[in-house]
């Protein structure tokens, strides 16, 4: 796996030097570095569109353009986002699927959802900035001996939405990301996903 990451790393250092490289760029964690060189990440996903496009999906990662930089672009304003946005956890039956979730939100990590806890509902609105966010969950197989279960039915599941509180009582009105795992996957599940906000 490091020899494909390094080869992969090495392909986007080529083209990010190459004047070659027609109609693509080089993206990192949806922000846009072209010119870019001498940099060197470990655990990424990278992606190729059809357009040549190479997008490199490194959670963990901080990367912002800064005035006047590689694919600088006039500053968008941010606004004000007018909904709240939660985080929901449920599992069935508590601690059976044996993983622990990381979720990040726009490459930064926000919170860890462990295998053992009670449902969680977290709001994360200020993670969020209004249009498109980058939303990933990184699922960690946690066995402590034996396997527990091997069932499909043996769920971890994470919501991701926009909500409403009233008292202590947190609803979800429209559901826009389900991420989820079971006893039955045997390895380590890791999924991006788009959120739009407003």
């Amino acid at each position: 796996m490091r020899c494909l990451i390094s080869a992969v790393l090495l392909v986007c250092s080529v083209l990010l030097g190459g004047e070659a490289f027609a109609g693509g760029s080089v993206y990192l964690n949806n922000v846009r570095i072209d010119g870019v060189t001498n940099q060197k990440f470990d655990k990424v996903n990278v992606r190729i569109d059809e357009q040549g496009n190479v997008f490199i999906d490194a959670p963990g990662y901080n990367v912002k353009q800064v005035e006047g930089g590689p694919g600088a672009a006039a500053p968008k304003p941010q606004g004000t986002l007018t909904k709240r946005y939660f985080l929901v956890s449920e599992h069935r039956p508590t601690g059976m699927a044996e993983f622990d979730i990381d979720v990040y939100v726009n490459s930064k990590w926000v919170k860890k959802l462990r295998n053992g806890d009670d449902q969680i509902v977290a709001d994360v609105t200020k993670h969020l900035t209004p249009g498109s966010n980058a939303v990933l969950f990184m699922a960690k197989k946690q066995l402590q001996g034996t396997r527990k279960s091997f069932s499909k039915e043996h769920v971890f599941r994470v919501v991701l939405g926009e909500g409403q509180t009233v008292g202590d009582q947190v609803t979800i009105e429209s559901s826009a990301i389900k991420f989820e795992c079971t006893a039955a996957d045997g390895n380590d599940v890791t999924q991006e996903f788009t959120l739009v906000t407003r």
